[in-house]
């Protein structure tokens, strides 16, 4: 039963008076960290390639480039949203820009892809504690009946950065060299702590939990040896070798001595009982899962339009801007979806969107037309828009007001193990059926160098680029033959993904608002 102390306003009226200012810095500092991932997918090709113009970079380094920033991002989520219900989240969100914004400058000075993945899982440490600390400040300066509003705004400003990434750093590359898609972080982190500091009032939680080092100890090694495993079978294209089998059950292992002492732990990194909430579950397996297949097909797409089409990173940019427009016109829209259908039926249609657009890209070919593209780029945002929007509702308001920062914790780690684990998984599939497609062609190669030459696209056309006209004409054709059918099948997996994630929430989603406990 509803109360008068229900309904009386919680938020300070002149934090109140001035929310929408605070939920545009909140989307500056969050956009620049999501940014950051979507913005280096672009460069990768770039960074493949030889210095000067970049590093040399292996498929299986990429991986890490990109995977090293998630991980730790993922792995520091809880208990940074912890501290900031400790500390003040105002305050953690500024040390994390302040972290994210030095180590952005770091790595855009990169020697070696060594230098570079390090400096990205640096760049990962302070975007830990920026995201889960952006949503815990959006519930705490508006009103529950504004808040799902407020959520979507968030939630299509996370799409549509994944979205502008591509575009920001197809500019970037044309004009200025592959240091500069993370250059690009400085002033902007600079300009948002001075609105963090003069605009944003700080919150913390009255019954913070403590920390747990031991337990994200565990989550990061398990994670780093899974996705290691992952990646290394891919490389190897051999999972079925000792080594590539005993890193990945020694990550599963890990794991799950994680989730054991996680339910024994009077202060856990991540609270298990949380999960004893179907809904809340469901909301998250989706959304894990939505960024499995989203962040591993966006992972291979680059490779496709660059290295089979000939397009240019600008012009790969803007190949995305559909996907970005219809995050930005369909996200803050979704809340009235959901009113008129329910989280349950818009959510699983929103991901049998998604699964379609990736099957879509069987027909992808060496011509295919660019309006055939922009329609499945554009389709892809909107489903991407009707499942964010809406978990990221349940899931927030699931849990206590109080509990934010622990909620959007776990909702981002869960987005980004979902991301990480769908670009080793999708990527090393990708990497199997490639080589397993092009070896015929490289078996006139030297031993030593045959098994480089097929790692990846890119390393095949460096070959061909040395061959005689004839020869290498024949090897890059071959290379674009065994790319598209290689990508064919890892679409197929994607649509997989995000169809199972559309039987999730069929199943346990509800059909409206659901219970804050």
């Amino acid at each position: 039963m509803t109360t008068p102390a229900d309904l009386a306003p919680r938020v300070p009226e002149a934090v109140h008076r001035r929310r929408w200012a605070v939920l545009g810095v909140l989307m500056l500092s969050l956009m620049i960290v999501v940014l950051d991932n979507s913005i280096l997918n672009v460069a990768v090709r770039t960074i493949s390639t030889p210095a000067p113009t970049g590093l040399g970079a292996t498929q299986g380094e990429l991986e890490w480039a990109i995977n090293s920033y998630t991980l730790v991002f993922a792995g520091l989520l809880f208990s940074a949203g912890l501290l900031g219900d400790r500390l003040g989240r105002r305050k953690v969100l500024v040390a994390g820009m302040l972290v994210f914004g030095i180590a952005s400058a770091l790595a855009a000075q990169s020697g070696s892809p060594a230098e570079l993945i390090a400096f990205r899982a640096v760049m990962g440490l302070g975007a830990a504690f920026v995201m889960p600390a952006t949503l815990a400040i959006l519930m705490n300066v508006f009103e529950r009946d504004e808040q799902p509003k407020a959520i979507g705004i968030w939630a299509g400003g996370v799409g549509l950065a994944i979205a502008i990434g591509p575009i920001t750093g197809g500019v970037l590359l044309d004009h200025f060299w592959w240091g500069s898609v993370f250059l690009v972080n400085v002033p902007i982190v600079v300009v948002a702590i001075a609105l963090l500091l003069f605009l944003v009032p700080d919150s913390r939680d009255p019954a913070p939990g403590r920390i747990d080092p031991f337990g994200v100890l565990l989550t990061v090694v398990g994670l780093v040896l899974l996705v290691y495993g992952i990646i290394e079978g891919g490389e190897r294209a051999d999972f079925t070798d000792p080594g590539v089998l005993a890193t990945i059950g020694a990550g599963v292992a890990v794991l799950g001595l994680f989730v054991w002492y996680e339910i024994r732990s009077d202060h856990p990194a991540i609270d298990m009982r949380y999960f004893r909430d179907k809904v809340f579950s469901a909301a998250i397996t989706a959304i894990a899962l939505v960024f499995f297949a989203l962040m591993g097909v966006t992972f291979f797409s680059v490779f496709y339009t660059q290295s089979v089409r000939g397009y240019s990173p600008l012009q790969t940019g803007l190949l995305m801007l559909p996907l970005a427009l219809a995050q930005l016109f369909f996200a803050a829209r979704a809340r009235h979806v959901v009113d008129r259908f329910g989280y349950r039926a818009v959510t699983t249609g929103g991901l049998l969107l998604i699964a379609a657009t990736l099957a879509a890209f069987l027909l992808f070919d060496h011509d295919t037309p660019v309006w055939v593209m922009e329609v499945v780029f554009f389709l892809m945002g909107a489903g991407m828009a009707h499942v964010m929007t809406p978990t990221s509702v349940v899931i927030m308001q699931t849990l206590p007001r109080e509990k934010a920062g622990s909620a959007s914790a776990l909702s981002n780690t869960f987005r980004q193990v979902g991301g990480a684990l769908g670009i080793a998984v999708l990527g090393s599939v990708l990497s199997t059926a490639y080589r397993s497609g092009i070896e015929d062609e490289l078996a006139s190669l030297p031993e030593g160098s045959r098994h480089a030459a097929g790692s990846s696209i890119e390393a095949t056309l460096a070959v061909a680029g040395r061959m005689g006209a004839d020869g290498g004409s024949s090897l890059a054709g071959a290379a674009r033959d065994a790319f598209l059918d290689a990508m064919h099948v890892t679409a197929v997996w994607g649509a997989g993904i995000a169809a199972l994630g559309a039987v999730v929430t069929l199943l346990f989603l509800p059909g409206r608002t659901p219970t804050r406990r």
